[in-house]
Formats: structure tokens, sequence, C-alpha cells
């Protein structure tokens, strides 16, 4: 036999048939069963029990903790939420046998993707953690491992949910965060989108018009006039047909997004910010994938309710018909912006804010007659909704933690689409935000106070883990606010916070809309910190302000998800966990 020196010897044939089975160098289960020799990593690939335990009959291999079954001879499993546990080649030389350490089939890249997709069907949230680690650890980049699961959930006919935003929104902070934090980001993400996602059936797409002789201006009217009375079939097919005449992305997000604001503050402001998360997974999967995700998107426009519509928009004050007029004024006016226009930012912001909802139309509407930036107008809507949620009292029901972040959520949303459009139609969107800080004024009355002085001596060591340790209680909004608040008082670096705030979130179970505030937040955060003005530097502190504190509110929880990733790394690593 032409052995090399790796060859493992595993004993005689007669020990091994007396024996049953031994466990060899390098974690090694050998068998002899049924006048054959096999040999299999001991480690049962579901949770690390070893097999070496279990019961060997008929051919198959039961490991006794969780009753994940194996064939003997090739390692495949016969349950989904186990993985295949490798089998390695056995040799026999004068009735000796040799185990080579090298198992027939290695872990490849394709494979951790093929089982990705497998436990995103099987919704198995062991099987996406595994996966996950796998193809973090083979260093295959995050906007690829989190296109299977973008792929996936857009096929569905569940449409795009709210585990297509989380995962979207978690590949945006993955670049705040260390190792652990990238794993639990994308498996968090893609765990949500297998909930939303998988036992539905395929969403199977209409076919576009057969001629393809219409104008894109056509097209995008006929799109608007289908989602205005809610015809979405309508909506798919004129989608559809822009896609195949070559409308780039850019085209296609401004069409839409003038349809989703041609009423009021859709669903609350989900529409807009689902339709943002979808155009950034497309950015993420390719524009060969535009059919399959942005038809996602059309099932939300069936039937949304429009804020227009709503008595609380309505009375005591008109906030519809003024917010009307300002964008018919505009649209006659036919402005455009002017590059470095000055405006009084704490001006803007202070109305914003204040109790005067329609002096905030006519300031906005001067602005933009002026030549204001559309995106820095929403970028104040955005820091003035989070100002909201730094002065959310705890005094209000819980549940209204979810009103302020809509609201921030969606200004955030806008601000992004109004950085990479000019369609001045999308700019009365500006007005929809404004009003909704308006109206969650009641949220802010109390006014919980923001920290002011710092609350510690300056020598004292202020560390990221204390928030953490804060946050194992409940209800530390306050404190953990005044804890950020003196960490950064002192000058510490802003990258380790950013991170530990990430884990603040990941190491929950965190519903949707936390996951929606730290992405914004970390967003935002960065948008300002392109200036170091005393405006810039207050609007940072701000948005870290308004992240800590919504954070708080909603922890801990019982940290079910975080610990199957953990469990799935620890086994990736070859520890050992029966032992504990």
């Amino acid at each position: 036999m032409n052995r090399t020196a790796e060859w493992i010897k595993a004993g005689s044939i007669q020990e091994l048939k007396e024996k049953g089975s031994a466990v060899i160098k390098g974690g090694i289960a050998v068998f002899s069963h049924e006048e054959g020799i096999f040999a299999v990593d001991n480690r049962c690939p579901h949770l690390g029990f070893p097999l070496h335990m279990g019961s060997l009959c008929d051919g198959i291999l039961t490991c006794h903790w969780h009753h994940a079954r194996f064939d003997v001879c090739s390692g495949g499993t016969l349950d989904p939420w186990a993985d295949d546990v490798p089998s390695y080649e056995v040799r026999i030389e004068d009735e000796i046998v040799w185990v080579n350490p090298q198992p027939r089939t290695a872990n490849h890249i394709q494979k951790y993707k093929d089982r990705l997709m497998e436990g995103l069907e099987q919704n198995i949230s062991i099987v996406i953690a595994k996966a996950v680690v796998g193809l973090v650890e083979a260093n295959v980049p995050e906007a690829e491992i989190a296109a299977v699961g973008i792929d996936f959930g857009t096929r569905s006919s569940s449409g795009w949910n709210a585990g297509l935003t989380i995962l979207t929104a978690m590949v945006g902070i993955i670049p705040k965060l260390d190792k652990t934090g990238r794993i639990l980001a994308l498996y968090q993400g893609l765990v949500h989108v297998a909930r939303g996602s998988s036992g539905r059936g395929i969403h199977y797409l209409l076919g576009p018009l057969p001629s393809a002789d219409v104008s894109f201006d056509r097209l995008a009217g006929w799109y608007r006039n289908c989602i205005e009375v809610r015809d979405t079939q309508g909506a798919e097919k004129l989608l559809i047909t822009a896609i195949d005449k070559g409308m780039t992305p850019e085209q296609l997000a401004d069409m839409m997004l003038v349809a989703a604001t041609d009423h009021f503050y859709l669903d609350g402001g989900h529409v807009f910010d689902f339709h943002n998360k979808a155009f950034e997974a497309l950015a993420l999967v390719g524009p060969d994938r535009a059919k399959q995700v942005l038809t996602s998107l059309l099932h939300m426009m069936g039937n949304p309710s429009r804020s227009e519509e709503q008595h609380h928009w309505q009375a005591p004050i008109n906030l519809v018909e003024p917010v009307q007029e300002a964008v018919q004024a505009l649209a006659n006016a036919n402005v455009k912006a002017v590059p470095g226009l000055s405006i009084d930012e704490n001006e803007v912001l202070q109305q914003l804010l204040s109790e005067e909802p329609l002096e905030t139309v006519t300031l906005l509407k001067e602005l933009l007659l002026a030549g204001a930036s559309p995106a820095r107008l929403a970028q104040l809507v955005a820091l003035a909704a989070a100002e909201r949620i730094v002065r959310f009292h705890t005094q209000n029901d819980h549940r209204d933690w979810v009103a302020v972040l809509h609201t921030f959520t969606y200004s955030h949303a806008l601000h992004v689409r109004l950085q990479k459009s000019e369609e001045p139609l999308q700019n009365r969107a500006i007005f929809h935000g404004a009003m909704s800080v308006y109206l969650d004024r009641f949220l802010n009355v109390p006014a919980a106070k923001r920290p002011k002085e710092a609350s510690v001596a300056a020598d004292s060591a202020i560390g990221t883990e204390q928030l953490l340790q804060l946050l194992d209680q409940r209800q530390q909004v306050d404190r953990a606010a005044q804890l950020v608040y003196d960490y950064t008082q002192r000058g510490r670096a802003i990258e380790p916070l950013l991170n530990t705030l990430g884990h603040a979130l990941l190491r929950e179970d965190a519903e949707f809309h936390t996951f929606q505030m730290v992405e914004a937040a970390f967003a935002e955060y960065d948008q300002w910190c392109v200036r170091e003005d005393e405006f810039a530097l207050r609007a940072q502190e701000t948005i870290l302000l308004a992240c800590t504190r919504y954070l708080a509110a909603h922890a801990p929880t019982a940290r079910e998800l975080p610990h199957t990733a953990h469990i799935a790394w620890r086994l990736h690593r070859g520890e050992r966990l029966f032992e504990e």
C-alpha cells in the first residue's frame, strides 16, 4: 500500500471488532460494523456530542444527544437540522487499520452556501448559524453571504418583509463591528428572512408589455396611476417592462418613490423605508435581480394606510392642505438646489420641534424655493426626529417608542434617497416627515432631560463594558444615556462605542424596529461626522443618545438567537460543549 506518514494507525481489525469502536488521533471515530470498517468525525455536527457514544444499527449511526442519524459509510445525515458528518478513507494493511485524516469531502464555500439556503428554506436557526460561521471564517464577503438571503426572500410570495429589511440594514452596520458582531449581524438578518419567507410559495413574475415602444416617462405615469388605484398586478407588468427597457436603478427608484409619495406617510413610514432598503439590497445582489427584488415591494402598495385620510392629520389643525399648497407652489416655480447655499440649521431644527406646524411648512417651502438642498433639509428632519427620541419620557406608554422610531427611520430613508435623486416630486416627503415630527410632540410632554454634566469624576474609568452591564437590567434608559454622554465627553474613541452599541442590539432577541433604529442611527451619525462645527458635534451627540435610549428601553431579552450563533461558532472552533 502506498501509505504516507500522515495516515493514522487505528489498531488491528480484531481489536476493533472486539471493542466495536475506537477514537483515534484527530478526534476520528472508527467503527467495526457488518464486516466493514468505517471512520467519521467523532463530533456530532449538530451540537458536538461524541458519536462513539451513540448507537450503530443497520448502517445508521445515531447520536444519543438529539437523535441525529447518519449513514456511517458516507456521513450523510437523514435529518435536515443536522449537517453531514465528515467521513474518512480507511485502508487495511496486514490486518492493521489505517485512516486518512483528511475528510473525503472538504467544507468548501459552495457547500456552506448550499447549506445556508437549506437552513433558510427549512427555517432552522442552527443550520443558518453554522453556514454563516463557515462562510465568514472562509473570508467570504458579507455582501455575498447576505445575497443568498436576499435572493431567497425576494423569491417568496410573502414579498418584501421586515426580515429582508433587517438583513439589508445589518449589512449596513457591519463596517462598525468586530468579527463576532459581523457573524451575529448576518445571522440575525438571515434568521429573520427565514422566519418571514420560508414555507411560502414562490412569486412567479408576470410578463412585460409586448411592445417596447413606450417612453420612460409614459411608463412612469402609467405605473403611478396603477399604484393610485391599488392595481398591483398592472404595476408589476409596467415595472418589469421598465426594467426590460433598460431603466437604471436610479430611474426605477424615482418612478417607484414618486408613486409612493403621492400620498402622505404611507403605512406609518414603512413603505418609503422598505423601498429604500430594497434598492440598497439590489446594490448588493446586482441589477440582474431587479425584477425579483423590486416586484417584491408591490404587495404593500395594494392597501397602505394614507396618513392624509387620518383624523389627526386633519384636526385640530389641517396639516394636509398647507402641505399640498406648498408642494404645488414648488412645482410651479420649478426651482433647483443652489450648491453651497447657507441656511440657519439651528433655526430649522427649532422650528421643526416647535408647536407651529404651519410655520414649519412655510419655512421649508421658502428654503426650497431659495434653492436649499432637499437632502440637507431631510437630514435636519431626521435630526429633529432623533431629538424626539432623546426627549421621549419613560412615563409614556412603552409602545409609543415605535411612534418616534418610525419618524426617525422614515426621515433617514428620505435623506438617503434625496442624496441620490434630483426628482422634485420626492421633495414633498420632506413635508410629510416634518409633520410627523410635529405630531410626535406629545411624546415629549414632559420632556426627558438631556445629560448635561458629566456624572463621574474626570479621571474615573468609563468603558463600553459598563454600558453592556447596564443593559443587562431593565429600563436603564436615562442611566445608559448618561453613561454614553460621559464617555463621549471624555474624548474616548467612538469606534469601540459603536461596536458596543451594535453588540447591545445583536446579543438580544431584538424586534424589528430596534434593528431599524441602530442602522439608521449609525448612518446618520456618519453623515454628521464629515463636519466638526458646533452644530454637527451636537447632532452627533443627539444621534448617539437616541440610539442608546432606544436600545436601553428594549433590553434585556431572553437572548436565545445569539446563543445559537455562539454555539455554532464554538462548534466550528472544535470546542466540546457536551463536557460543560
